[in-house]
């Protein structure tokens, strides 16, 4: 018969695989990313994957200051993206000309 213990134990091994998968594949969209906000949001992704990889470990070793950690990470992680977001607002979309000003005739 399998333990309760056990079926975690392989839950969180799983779950750890499936993180370094999206880990790689969101590294990857920061380094190609064809534009500035498709890397914004990968940056976003890798803090929720940051997020996820401490809350296995917290489930495998039982410390739950783990789950603390990873709230801070995330209200960070929010604060970092809504500045990368004012960042390129502020910039306008890539590519872009400056608007031309027109004088008026005097």
């Amino acid at each position: 018969m399998i333990t309760p213990a056990a079926i975690v134990s392989a839950a969180a091994i799983t779950a750890l695989g499936i993180l370094c998968v999206a880990l790689l594949v969101t590294v990857w969209r920061v380094i190609v990313g064809p534009s500035l906000p498709d890397r914004i949001l990968a940056l976003d992704m890798l803090t929720g994957i940051a997020i996820g990889f401490i809350a296995v470990v917290a489930v495998r070793t039982g410390f739950s200051l783990y789950i603390d950690i990873a709230i801070a990470l995330g209200l960070v992680g929010f604060l970092a993206t809504v500045a990368f977001a004012r960042f390129v607002l502020s910039r306008g979309k890539a590519g872009e000309a400056e608007p031309v000003t027109r004088r008026r005739s005097e």
